[in-house]
């Protein structure tokens, strides 16, 4: 299994430029990925421009969207963006995508929070088509313009395409990981609420005829030392503060202590996730290294 960490571009009071020394010692200390996570209305970065700016900053290390709302993206210009940032990175970005549960979010963007399962699926399609160099959208089939002409970005490194990783648990869901991803993603929770989804992906992967096993990932958050502690806690309410009194549940959910970080590895390891992302709650470079010390 793979161990990534995030980048803590939601993290308040996080200066950009710990945001590239970050991503800078995630790759040094040999961590396999580094993952963000994405919000609209919240004072965080954007995911895309923080990605992009770590492709430059780094040589090696994979990075993934974990998780981008697409449906609040425009998908002709969510794939120029990164068709772009996959070849500036030199093919090391994977997306990966979901509803999003946020309605203002949507409300902010001029999207419609009831129709985004639909537009989800309809960004999917576009992604795909203009990564392939397809015409996507009205107005852009003039028969005068030929071949490069009507595409909309660069054609990405690997198959023409960007990986892409699913998230969501319902059975539209898991239809949408067997047809358009590499894989699926758990955003958040313990390895034994994933194990169920998990099975059901790698049903449906066979079922549809899939070749190989798809990615699976998740993440997990966390902080090390007691001194952190509450400011981990505080920065999960923070970002989770819109869900009441669940928010209260993540902040208690992250692990915090070289036995839990140790014991959630095997767990997530034992339920056949492929790459596993620890989210960090705390923006300090220590962070990253006492990490690294346990895990790697």
């Amino acid at each position: 299994m793979k161990i990534g960490i995030g980048i803590p571009n939601a993290v308040q009071g996080t200066s950009g430029r710990l945001l590239l020394d970050w991503a800078r010692r995630a790759e040094d200390r040999g961590f396999s990925g580094l993952a963000t996570i994405d919000r609209v209305i919240y004072p965080s970065y954007d995911s895309l421009a923080v990605l992009a700016a770590a492709a430059g900053a780094t040589s090696r290390i994979e990075l993934m969207t974990n998780i981008l709302a697409a449906p609040v993206y425009p998908p002709v210009l969510l794939a120029k963006s990164t068709a772009s940032i996959d070849q500036l990175s030199g093919g090391r970005l994977t997306l990966g995508l979901a509803l999003g549960a946020r309605a203002d979010d949507y409300a902010a963007v001029g999207q419609d929070f009831h129709t985004r399962g639909r537009d989800f699926d309809n960004a999917l399609d576009v992604l795909h088509r203009a990564w392939r160099g397809e015409p996507v959208g009205p107005g852009v089939t003039d028969a005068k313009a030929g071949g490069d002409a009507l595409a909309v970005g660069p054609t990405p490194t690997t198959n023409g395409r960007v990986p892409v990783l699913i998230g969501g648990t319902s059975d539209k869901a898991i239809q949408r990981v067997v047809t358009w991803g590499a894989g699926w993603t758990a955003g958040g929770g313990t390895a034994q609420e994933a194990r169920p989804v998990l099975e059901r992906v790698r049903a449906a992967w066979q079922d549809a005829g899939r070749q190989g096993e798809p990615r699976l990932a998740a993440l997990t958050y966390y902080s090390l030392g007691e001194e952190v502690g509450e400011a981990s806690r505080a920065s999960l309410r923070h970002y989770y503060g819109w869900l009441g009194d669940y928010a209260e549940v993540i902040a208690e959910g992250a692990v915090r202590t070289d036995t839990s970080i140790r014991d959630t590895v095997a767990q997530f390891e034992d339920v056949g996730v492929t790459e596993l992302y620890f989210g960090p709650t705390v923006a300090s470079l220590e962070q990253v290294d006492r990490l690294a010390d346990l895990v790697l």
